[in-house]
């Protein structure tokens, strides 16, 4: 076999391969009504593809490596066409039996293999390399705008796009591989249209013309019979997605699931998931056996076909043998260039649904806000107060830093669910000062986790103002010449930057702890250091320090503020604070700080929210959000939690259910729920007084 057969074959395997490996996403996207219109198609891959060759960081050393690639393969094409007149030359000697020259062109034969072959190879070399350069920067690219102003929450929140994470594991992976790979074949076919063209209309031009014929009747008939095969394509990803992600569940609630004793509905359930997909796939072979029965036959035709329009003129004697071989030679060249669609039909359907994956995730990934349903919904504004320069003033009498200090203010707020626009707060006006610990009690469903996440600027749906009065750590004498409060007034979805810095301590200002703490995958160490302070990415790499790292996969995603961070605790500090939240014993069970363990799995709730005020006490911010954050602890620890961020001169906002919990807070704010058609307001504050028994479970 030619090189040049083993050539397309590869490339083709090479495309269909790397098309079908597109990731199945859950069931939560609707199912595609009918094929992606072209035009839709064209402008997602633009707009998808563009960035890394215009805008990248990268984008220089990757056009000229595109450039090589490009190159090596105009090399193999020429190689391609040295082959072919070596082969009408070869089997001419054949037939001639003229042994000297068939001697003689084997030995051009095997040199133009030794030759050749490093062409072949250094271009396949060179297209994969270029293709993990393209996938790691677009995999730095979404991460960036995936992580970027909490857009990962608000589409998981709002249900408004389907397993974001598997288009960009696979998808990128697949698109990159794929895209790059179709380039090229179109670019190899263009240059074999031109280069075996000439040939074979010099051969014969009736042959020419079979070809033409032969070849747009293929391709038509192949896009009839393949028709359905995008839409099943689509489908067939969502639906095996949808069954991935049922097995999933059951790992993460294995406790909870063994407890419950409900193996067997989770059984029904996977199998049903499982059931949709294997219905689907069997349409899909079906319709795939349907194209296949064509394609294979068009395929063994061209074996023939060029052999029996040339015959006549060889039994004539106007041509030689070894001229038969070069016209098939030429012909299945240029039929496979023109046939394209034909054998690639399902691997281009494949990618389409890639394609329109992607598209459709970066055009989410493209707002600047993520709504919900209800696009005229007022926004909750958030202010930034700087109180730096208060500092400054408070040696000549005009302005006293005390207790009373505010550190935040909320007035006339109204939140509002981000889907449905239901009223959970209605005129809610509060301030926090320094040491005015709150606490927010109110039936279930009522909106105190809500008003957090407000808090936090991760609901913005509703109206009124938030505002935080934001103490600068900077020298002070470089904000002598400032306002006495100086104010940026912006609504949340601009924010979100600030807020996260402010939510990550980077100025030791907000803190939010949940009823149910993330624990980060890594070390103990890691565990208490999170999110306020992170390790240098470069020193966490596995490679070897002699491989040659690209830039955009070390650089940090978000915007660096670590210079505005304190700075990281010492491992004194790290076991001191374990040992201060009761949970000592660990060190001696995980013999050190750098141990690794799945943390989620190994503790239990109680000492992962311990473990969480770990954090709480090592960041320090000014103001802390707690919900229900002791839901799972004995009334001691929680005590002794409440004592230490007391002591720690942490302010704090808390949810809770607990009596107890009086004892640690001087007001509490009660909120029930909402009347729909009432315009009152839903809330109430009052001071605690230490000798009345409360039951909060009543307010």
């Amino acid at each position: 076999m030619s090189p040049v057969s083993l050539r397309h074959r590869k490339n083709s395997k090479s495309f269909a391969t790397a098309a079908a490996r597109q990731p199945p996403p859950p069931d939560s996207s609707p199912p595609p009504s009918s094929q992606p219109r072209l035009q839709t198609l064209a402008r997602r891959f633009w707009k998808v593809a563009a960035p890394y060759w215009y805008s990248s960081d990268d984008k220089v050393q990757a056009r000229w490596r595109l450039l090589a690639v490009f190159a090596l393969t105009l090399g193999t094409t020429g190689i391609s066409v040295g082959f072919n007149f070596l082969g009408r030359d070869f089997y001419n000697a054949l037939a001639n039996k003229d042994q000297e020259q068939f001697t003689k062109q084997l030995l051009y034969y095997l040199a133009g293999f030794a030759g050749g072959i490093p062409f072949f190879v250094l271009r396949d070399y060179a297209r994969d390399t270029l293709s993990l350069r393209w996938r790691s920067w677009m995999t730095s690219y979404y991460m960036e705008r995936y992580l970027k102003n909490q857009t990962f929450y608000k589409i998981q929140s709002q249900s408004i796009l389907d397993n974001p994470d598997q288009r960009i594991v696979d998808d990128l992976s697949s698109f990159t591989g794929t895209a790059l790979s179709f380039s090229l074949t179109l670019f190899n076919a263009a240059v074999d249209l031109i280069s075996f063209s000439n040939i074979l209309y010099g051969i014969y031009p009736p042959l020419f013309a079979v070809l033409l014929v032969y070849s747009v009747a293929g391709t038509a008939i192949s896009i009839f019979l393949g028709k359905d095969l995008v839409t099943l394509n689509f489908l067939q990803e969502k639906k095996e997605a949808d069954f991935r992600y049922g097995l999933v569940r059951v790992r993460e609630n294995a406790e909870s699931i063994a407890f419950y004793g409900g193996e067997g509905n989770e059984m029904q359930l996977l199998l049903q998931r499982f059931r949709s997909a294997f219905e689907n796939l069997t349409q899909l072979l079906i319709s795939s056996r349907n194209l296949e029965f064509f394609t294979n036959g068009y395929r063994i035709l061209i074996q023939v076909l060029p052999v029996a329009v040339v015959a006549p003129m060889y039994f004539s004697g106007k041509i030689e043998f070894g001229v038969i071989n070069q016209s098939v030679s030429a012909f299945n060249h240029i039929l496979g260039d023109f046939s394209l669609i034909v054998y690639q039909f399902q691997a281009i359907s494949a990618f389409s649904a890639i394609i329109d994956r992607l598209g459709e995730f970066d055009d989410v990934l493209d707002s600047q806000n993520i709504k919900g349903r209800s696009e005229s919904m007022e926004r909750i504004l958030i202010n930034f107060c700087s109180i730096s320069a208060m500092e400054t003033l408070e040696t000549n009498g005009s302005f006293s830093l005390d207790k009373s200090v505010k550190l935040l203010d909320v007035e006339h707020l109204t939140l509002q669910t981000p889907m449905s626009g239901t009223t959970l707060i209605r005129d809610l006006s509060v301030e926090i000062c320094e040491n005015d610990h709150l606490l927010v009690a109110g039936p279930s469903g009522s909106g105190k986790t809500s008003l957090l996440r407000a808090l936090a600027g991760l609901w913005n749906s509703g109206h009124g103002k938030i505002t935080f009065y934001v103490k600068d750590t900077r020298d002070p004498q470089s904000s002598i010449s400032q306002e006495l409060a100086s104010c940026v007034v912006a609504s949340t979805h601009e924010t979100d930057g600030n807020l996260h810095s402010l939510r990550q301590g980077s100025t030791r200002s907000l803190f939010f702890l949940p009823q149910k703490p993330y624990m980060v995958l890594g070390t103990l160490r890691q565990q208490l250091l999170y999110p306020t302070w992170t390790e240098d990415p470069t020193s966490a790499l596995d490679a070897p320090k002699s491989t040659a790292m690209l830039p955009f996969l070390i650089r940090t995603p978000i915007i660096n503020r670590q210079s505005m961070r304190p700075s990281p605790p010492t491992n004194d500090d790290l076991r001191r604070v374990v040992e201060d939240v009761g949970l000592g014993y660990l060190l001696s069970r995980c013999n050190s700080l750098d141990s690794v363990n799945e943390w989620s799995s190994v503790l239990s709730l109680g000492e992962q929210q311990r473990l969480a005020f770990a954090r709480l006490l090592l960041s320090k911010p000014y103001l802390a959000l707690l919900d229900e954050a002791t839901s799972a602890l004995d009334e001691a620890n929680e005590a002794n939690l409440y004592r230490k961020i007391g002591a720690a001169g942490i302010t704090y906002v808390s949810i809770g259910h607990r009596r107890t919990l009086y004892n640690y807070h001087t007001r509490v704010l009660h909120i029930s729920t909402a009347e729909p058609l009432s315009i009152q307001r839903n809330w109430n504050i009052e001071p605690i007084n230490p000798e009345r028994v409360y039951n909060l479970s009543k307010q």
